[in-house]
């Protein structure tokens, strides 16, 4: 799980269980017994004073998560923390440290939001504990396209989230299902575990399977690049499958092979205004590829007048 191990509980009427499928940003390191999980939970305990350890959420190669109690909000959080069998790196610490910075300083409705940014004894951001779904569990679950009306919608969301996160010049560059959840009427956008400034990144930054031409060389970066992660998304929510897949398992970044198969291959049924968008989304030259503006344009055109983006509910699917 990642930090949006908490916030896939299932948010449906009369039901408040987590679900099991839940995990889906991190990736189990093999099985916990209950001597680790007690022992992370009491070193966890130690770490941060004003909180209250309730559960292990998760854990990813790198980080551990939590469901926390707040004393002074007097409700359930979530800490993200690195794992405490690394030895943290400056960098991975910077990185977290980061991340708590940017959602702290940012207000947005189809952005998590960070409470508290701690650097000791160690680095921990505490984020709001969201309900709903992961994107990336519903696509799994649900196993049935989504109408186009909220797949252009889902579309809206995003685009607000990442014209929002460009105006204060930070890319969120990890644009994925996982990385996106939806309750309420509104799909957010979590894990700013990479995002950065505009500009060169190292070779691979991101998700190996959603990773944009010049992440995956390593090169500059600009908008396009969350550009190319809203077009992924939404050609996976539409089709049930990323746009690129490796041929075997040696293969790192089919996206460099060079342009994703039509959406309509896929999806022929798909308005054409709307597989035109994804498909330009997924331009192999950053140039090529929409601005986020652009892209509002159309995705407005397939939604009606009266809904508003952040208020329309995309649990219609349902998310």
């Amino acid at each position: 799980m990642s930090i949006n191990a908490r916030h896939a509980i299932m948010d449906r009427p009369g039901s408040r269980h987590r679900s099991t499928d839940a995990v889906t940003a991190f990736h189990r390191s093999g099985s916990d017994s209950d001597d680790d999980r007690d022992t992370l939970l009491a070193t966890a305990a130690l770490l941060a004073s004003g909180y209250i350890v309730i559960d292990l959420l998760g854990r990813s190669r790198v980080m551990h998560v939590f469901e926390v109690w707040s004393l002074e909000r007097d409700c359930s959080c979530v800490a993200k923390m690195v794992r405490h069998s690394r030895q943290p790196s400056s960098c991975l610490l910077e990185q977290l440290l980061n991340e708590g910075r940017y959602l702290q300083s940012f207000a947005h409705p189809h952005l998590v939001r960070a409470y508290e940014t701690l650097e000791e004894p160690t680095a921990i951001v505490i984020l709001e504990a969201l309900p709903g779904q992961t994107l990336d569990y519903i696509i799994r679950t649900i196993r049935r396209p989504m109408p186009t009306r909220s797949l252009a919608l889902l579309g809206l969301h995003l685009c607000s989230a990442v014209h929002y996160l460009h105006r204060h010049d930070v890319l969120h560059l990890d644009l994925k299902p996982s990385n996106i959840v939806c309750s309420h009427g509104l799909a957010k956008v979590i894990d700013l575990s990479v995002a950065a400034p505009p500009g060169p990144v190292r070779a691979g930054c991101g998700t190996r399977g959603y990773l944009s031409p010049e992440q995956a060389r390593g090169g500059v970066t600009t908008a396009a690049a969350d550009v190319w992660g809203i077009g992924s998304t939404l050609c996976e929510t539409a089709t049930g499958s990323r746009p690129f897949e490796p041929e075997d398992r040696t293969e790192r970044y089919p996206q460099l092979k060079g342009r994703a198969p039509s959406i309509r291959t896929r999806r022929p049924r798909l308005p054409r205004r709307l597989s035109t968008a994804i498909d330009t989304c997924l331009e192999p030259i950053p140039t090529d590829r929409p601005t986020v503006a652009e892209l509002v344009t159309v995705l407005s055109g397939l939604v009606p007048d009266e809904v508003v983006p952040h208020t329309r509910s995309v649990e219609q699917y349902p998310l």
